[in-house]
């Protein structure tokens, strides 16, 4: 039922009326969404876990309390796991969501996420190869099984983020400390952040629109307040085909090897920018390749079917000196209003 309030009043004359409060149209839309993820998320473990594992999968996957006096699922597993999600948050809830399809790939929790807008990556970050300065480094699949993969060659080019990635995201401060810690730096966290900065711009060193990309992001988020944003991560490689490309019959480069940009919201959001040169539409000779088109355009599709965000800047929006940057402020602004919390959002305005 959605919430109400009635009250009474007492009319000039003397009668009694009823006053009915409304509730606003935003509340209601919670309530209706907390409703249905409680509901998909209690069925999908009814489902899918047998009762003698309900509490573990409760206490260890979900993060729930762990069984009270009286309380069993043996009993009725859907009342045990709806009756610890009745307080939760719709950001606890959708958090709970994404770890059971992880788990156990529930259509239905799936189909409900998918109709609540609910953007984001399934699967855990093992890790994030970037930022390389040098020869582009060749990576292998080492493990097959755990997914373990090697940089064989030219690691000393490029940085890995290999450590685990929360719910937050991933944000400036997190990857300023680790860097620190890599580096054996010494000093304060805005000194170590200052390396770190110069460290990734020698990436993009050669393409001015990147580097305009980065530097009006760093800039407009620059100081303490900015810390706990999520970090603009450039040149990450996403994935390597393990076939060579005479083996493929491929006699261009393999598609999407690296993306200029990514960032790492919380909730599994991973958003990808793009600053497109001609060439990624054009020959040297400036004619226009609708197969080379095509093919991003495809591996854009991938990306989103996958969970992805794709935000792609002409390189001709960057040509115009202060205008280009203001468009730059002004996307990065509505960016973070539409995935960060309240809080961080007054943060970033």
């Amino acid at each position: 039922m959605l919430p109400t309030r009635l009250a009474t009043n007492k009319t000039p004359t003397g009668k009694a009326s009823i006053l009915v409060q409304v509730p606003d149209t935003e509340t209601v839309a919670n309530t209706v969404r907390k409703q249905a993820l409680r509901a998909a998320i209690t069925e999908a473990i009814a489902e899918n876990v047998k009762a003698y594992d309900v509490e573990s999968v409760c206490v260890q996957l979900l993060g729930l309390d762990p069984a009270g006096p009286g309380e069993d699922p043996f009993h009725s597993k859907r009342v045990y796991v709806r009756s610890r999600l009745l307080n939760k948050s719709i950001a606890e809830l959708e958090a709970m969501a994404l770890a059971v399809i992880d788990e156990y790939g529930d259509d239905a929790l799936e189909q409900l996420v998918a109709q609540l807008g609910m953007t984001g990556v399934a699967g855990e970050m093992k890790n994030v190869i970037f930022a390389a300065n040098g020869l582009k480094p060749r990576i292998v699949l080492r493990d097959a099984i755990n997914n373990v993969i090697e940089i064989t060659e030219n690691a000393e080019f490029c940085l890995v983020y290999d450590q685990p990635l929360s719910e937050k995201g991933l944000s400036w401060r997190e990857l300023t400390a680790w860097w620190t810690l890599k580096q054996g730096l010494i000093g304060d966290e805005i000194d170590s952040a200052r390396k770190l900065y110069r460290r990734l711009d020698e990436a993009i060193a050669d393409n001015e629109y990147e580097r305009l990309v980065f530097k009006t992001y760093a800039e407009l988020y620059a100081g303490a307040d900015g810390f706990d944003l999520p970090a603009l991560i450039p040149q990450v490689y996403l994935h390597y085909d393990p076939y060579t490309r005479r083996e493929r019959g491929v006699t261009g480069p393999l598609a999407r090897q690296r993306m200029d940009f990514l960032m790492l919201f919380p909730r599994r959001v991973r958003v990808v920018i793009e600053v497109d040169g001609k060439q990624h539409y054009a020959d040297d000779d400036g004619r226009a390749v609708p197969e080379r088109y095509a093919e991003m355009m495809k591996e854009d599709r991938s990306l989103r079917l996958a969970g992805y965000e794709v935000y792609r800047f002409g390189a001709k929006e960057l040509m115009n000196g202060e205008r280009s940057r203001e468009l730059v402020r002004q996307f990065f602004e509505s960016l973070l209003q539409k995935h960060l919390p309240a809080t961080n959002e007054k943060q970033a305005l």
